[in-house]
């Protein structure tokens, strides 16, 4: 999910009762909620090492533990901070290793106690919330990895839930707003506001989970018995994905694999309806050739197929990139490209230019001589 969906779920996991037992677990679950997607740090070695380590290991119950640590030790550092200002501020100087003096100082800054390992399993719990809500997308994780390599999805929710996002949004103003309201009237203000707009607010994620997960099982079953191929003479059905739209939990893109090509599609699972163009929205399986093979073995292409679960890689001619070297004139290209991304949103043009798609550069000696991947060259 995109980031400020993580974060505000680390904050509603922490009012819906997390920050009444142990001081800061606010502030560390929200740093928790999007820690994992520091993998990003990884493009700064360029586009193709960003897309091989993205979702990688620091979202794998492996490096959860690790990540929590991380976590702890920017939180203990705010910790005593806080303690040594205080301290100047009382005249009371600050005393290594004395845990009586540091508590004396807490009375006046932390309401809940200061509960490092009660703390810790709090942070972990957060990490967890940051791969599930990215599993519930159609890019999916590797949890396992590296013991298991295998990418899961649930492919229920888009990248961006504007419905999530709202419910959110609301369960974290509200108390403000009400606090704000109190005030005017001259009502005591509560030490632990929101509790249960945060407990409403996770009910109503998981709510939707649920709803999204029927209406996704329903898409897939409509699209597994729909017909297909150039003249609709119902080719055999291998295998079915469905991806969510943005806000409708009715309307899914599926993909459909036969043995000689791909159909993609639009399911609407209230109205019971498959719509499909075979003009546009039918893609043969392309044939291997050299520059594909080859392209298949560089960096790009490794890192593509071990993470796509419907590539579609296809050699599209002779073409030079804008920037290459004056006087090349013998590339071929070969195009990576995911299926599960090539539908339209308000959010996304995936029909012509789909997202988290890559080019290799072949020449006539099969050796790859320019890589990028969203536009961006690697290096």
């Amino acid at each position: 999910m995109e980031p400020l969906t993580h974060l505000m779920t680390g904050a509603c996991l922490a009012r819906a009762g997390f920050n009444r037992k142990a001081a800061y677990a606010t502030l560390a679950m929200i740093l928790a909620a999007e820690l994992p997607d520091l993998d990003m740090l990884w493009s700064v070695d360029g586009p193709i090492a960003g897309f091989q380590h993205h979702r990688g290991i620091t979202h794998t119950l492996l490096g959860l533990p690790f990540e929590a640590l991380v976590v702890m030790g920017m939180v203990w550092m705010v910790h005593r901070w806080r303690v040594r200002r205080s301290a100047v501020k009382s005249a009371v100087a600050p005393v290594s290793n004395a845990p009586m003096a540091d508590q004396v100082i807490l009375r006046s800054l932390t309401t809940a106690p200061v509960r490092w390992g009660l703390l810790y399993g709090f942070v972990l719990i957060a990490l967890l919330s940051h791969l599930l809500l990215d599993w519930t997308n159609n890019y999916g994780v590797r949890p396992f990895f590296p013991f298991n390599p295998h990418w899961y999805a649930g492919s229920i929710v888009f990248i961006f839930e504007p419905v999530l996002f709202v419910v959110l949004l609301i369960s974290l103003v509200a108390p403000a707003l009400f606090g704000l309201v109190g005030s005017e009237v001259g009502a005591r203000r509560q030490v632990f506001r929101g509790r249960g707009w945060a407990i409403f607010a996770l009910i109503a994620m998981v709510a939707l989970w649920g709803w999204r997960e029927v209406e996704h099982d329903a898409a897939v079953r409509l699209a597994s018995t729909a017909s297909y191929g150039p003249n609709l003479l119902g080719a055999e059905v291998l295998r079915v994905t469905a991806s969510p739209y943005p806000g409708n939990p009715y309307r899914w893109h599926t993909v459909v694999e036969t043995p000689n090509f791909y159909q993609i599609a639009a399911v609407d699972s209230l109205k019971q309806t498959v719509v499909t163009d075979p003009a546009q929205d039918l893609f043969y399986k392309p044939a291997t050739t050299p520059a594909t093979q080859a392209a298949k073995q560089s960096r790009l292409g490794k890192a593509y197929l071990d993470w796509s679960t419907w590539p579609l890689v296809t050699e599209i001619g002779p073409a030079v990139p804008s920037g290459a070297p004056n006087g090349v004139t013998d590339w071929t290209a070969v195009r990576f490209q995911d299926l599960r991304f090539m539908y339209d949103t308000s959010l996304m043009q995936g029909r012509n230019n789909p997202p988290i798609s890559g080019t290799a550069y072949v020449d006539t000696g099969g050796h790859i001589e320019w890589m990028e991947i969203d536009g961006h060259v690697q290096r």
